[in-house]
């Protein structure tokens, strides 16, 4: 063992963390060792393997477990160094300064240029990307010493296969090498560095976790907190590069594309709907903050220029000039670490905050972007799942899109990596991969196909999705009956959270029920939404033209022509549905005189 590793336990290290586990757990982590992380250790101790795959639910305290670790490897002698590997700067940061705690001293500022660390660290942070710039860099300071590389959220090793080729090339010679995920599966068939894969009864090359903690377990044991789904419909409206104005309802079955466009329509910050959720969202804040004082509330967006235009929203509806974090640098993480420390209400952000990031005050969330991809939901929901103490909930607010509310109705399955692409017994898994990825990519190529602009959209409460079953009923943003939902209590066991919304959802359903008995209406029919209309109306339009061009002997585009001269307007798929109704009013008339 080097000089700097034997100085670990020389500073008074071992005194601050006796290391007869599971007595305590990493200092400034926690008090002691959670149940499932002296049980992963002693299974570990029992055989001392040199690959360890940890598969944890966010929030349930793996950068405690892997410091526990990595300080009884060095205590026993068994390694001298210690390299963790993290998905982003944020994140080797903040590894850095949990190891800082305990005696363990990471160099979270080590550059490849450098090729070794300086003598008095234990180590170095370093990022995936920084790995697959220069892994001979990084082999070199594996084989410097006995090594134990941690590789946190270590599905990123398959990002890409140059990616995936670096991390074998630097790590292959470690001594250990501890991985870490939150979320055991990928949307494609990458394989993970240093996961084993072994074949199922169908032949299905499956990962194979050698500890398991999932989020139903976490929950069961108080770790977590148990997450309320609100979500929220409404009428969207927007136009395509054609011309056509089209309009559906978020929160009915529709097309996949047309599900997108609305989607994107909701999101649209100059809309109602964003502005209503946002609204609703602070309100229940405002009820947790009641009974947490600290709870602050995130925003995640698809993009940056979306990030800044909710910010300004969210200024408007508070009075308070949110944080904005838009990129992966250190004056974003240093923001990120300012709101953690603090008492803000809201933090807006792009993706980056989506893994790994702790900031367990947060308490309400706003689930503003595009991707829905299984692996993207699971980590952007498990920013807001971090107990502190037993009775803390966390509230996410959702669009109704079928796929984000499948996500959400399947947050308690576990999932292993599956690298083919068979079906699985249930259907259950690829079904939601592909669907998210299919919806995904609808999204993402209106964005070349059409000139595309958002016209309008409106918010409704449709019900709030909690352990699988669904509560409440559509009505209204800012009413009493949402209010039966927002106003939940911020502090709840997992039992009484399901008795209180089945109260609460007869004690919706009653006020619904009195105020239609008090104002009788008759049913109005649903109209039908606005991109059918169109293309039925261009359906009469046409047969029309057919009609009067038979009877006049005038070819159809002469007929078009002159019903455009004489009603005005853009040609037959750029017009409007007052445009079309003029020209089949006309020919109507013509053909009848």
């Amino acid at each position: 063992m080097d000089s700097a590793a034997l100085s670990l336990f020389g500073g008074g290290a071992a005194e601050r963390l006796s290391p007869s586990f599971p007595e305590r757990a990493a200092r400034g982590t926690a008090d002691r060792l959670r149940a499932w992380q002296a049980e992963a250790l002693e299974q570990y101790f029992r055989t001392e393997p040199k690959d360890y795959l940890v598969a944890a639910t966010p929030g349930s305290g793996k950068t405690t477990f892997a410091l526990r670790l990595a300080y009884e490897l060095l205590h026993r002698r068994a390694i001298d160094r210690v390299t963790v590997v993290a998905p982003t700067e944020h994140l080797k940061r903040q590894w850095a300064d949990a190891a800082h705690r305990i005696g363990i001293r990471l160099d979270p500022r080590f550059e490849n240029r450098q090729g070794r660390s300086a003598r008095h660290f234990h180590g170095v942070a370093v990022t995936y990307a920084q790995v697959a710039v220069k892994a001979s860099v990084h082999r070199d300071l594996t084989e410097s010493g006995r090594t134990l590389v941690i590789l946190d959220e270590v599905h990123h090793g398959g990002d890409a296969l140059s990616w995936g080729d670096a991390i074998r090339e630097a790590f292959e010679p470690a001594e250990r090498r501890l991985s870490l995920t939150g979320t055991p599966f990928r949307s494609d068939t990458a394989p993970i560095p240093f996961v084993r894969y072994v074949r199922d009864e169908r032949g299905i090359r499956v990962s194979q976790t050698d500890y398991s903690y999932g989020y139903g377990r976490a929950l069961e044991d108080g770790v977590v907190r148990p997450v309320l789904f609100l979500s929220y419909a409404g009428r969207m409206r927007w136009r395509t590069r054609m011309g056509e104005e089209m309009e559906a309802r978020l929160g009915q079955p529709d097309t996949k594309d047309v599900t997108a466009q609305a989607w994107r329509a909701a999101l649209d910050p100059e809309g109602e709907w964003i502005p209503a959720v946002l609204r609703s969202a602070d309100r229940r804040l405002s009820e947790v903050r009641h009974s947490v004082p600290d709870a602050g509330g995130l925003v995640l967006a698809s993009d940056q220029e979306a990030a800044r235009a909710y910010a300004d929203v969210l200024a408007g509806i508070t009075g308070e000039r949110p944080t904005l974090v838009l990129s992966d640098e250190k004056a974003s993480s240093d923001r990120i670490a300012e709101f953690a420390r603090g008492d803000a209400r809201w933090m807006v952000a792009v993706r980056m905050v989506s893994e790994g990031v702790d900031v367990p005050r947060l308490s309400v969330g706003v689930y503003a972007t595009s991707a829905a991809t299984p692996l993207y939901f699971a980590q952007a929901i498990g920013r807001f799942v971090r107990a502190r103490r037993r009775g803390e909930t966390a509230s996410v607010f959702l669009p109704s899109v079928p796929v984000l509310l499948a996500l959400a109705s399947s947050l308690e399955l576990e999932r292993d990596h599956a690298l083919d692409r068979e079906q699985t017994e249930d259907g259950l898994e690829d079904g939601l991969v592909e669907e998210a990825n299919r919806s995904e990519s609808a999204s993402e190529r209106l964005t070349y196909e059409y000139e595309w602009q958002a016209l309008g959209s409106e918010a409704d409460f449709e019900k709030v999705l909690y352990d699988g079953v669904e509560y409440g009923q559509l009505v209204a943003p800012e009413t009493d009956e949402e209010w039966d939902f927002l106003g939940l209590p911020g502090l709840l066991e997992p039992e009484q959270v399901s008795e209180l919304l089945k109260t609460r959802q007869a004690r919706q359903a009653r006020r619904v029920a009195e105020r239609k008995r008090e104002s009788p209406e008759p049913p109005a029919e649903e109209p039908a939404p606005l991109y059918r209309t169109l293309k039925e109306q261009r359906t009469l339009l046409n047969s029309l033209v057919s009609i009067h061009a038979r009877a006049t002997g005038q070819p159809h585009a002469m007929v078009h022509a002159e019903v455009r001269r004489i009603c005005g307007g853009p040609e037959v798929a750029r017009a409007s549905v007052a445009q079309l109704q003029a020209r089949i009013d006309w020919l109507r008339r013509r053909i009848g005189g």
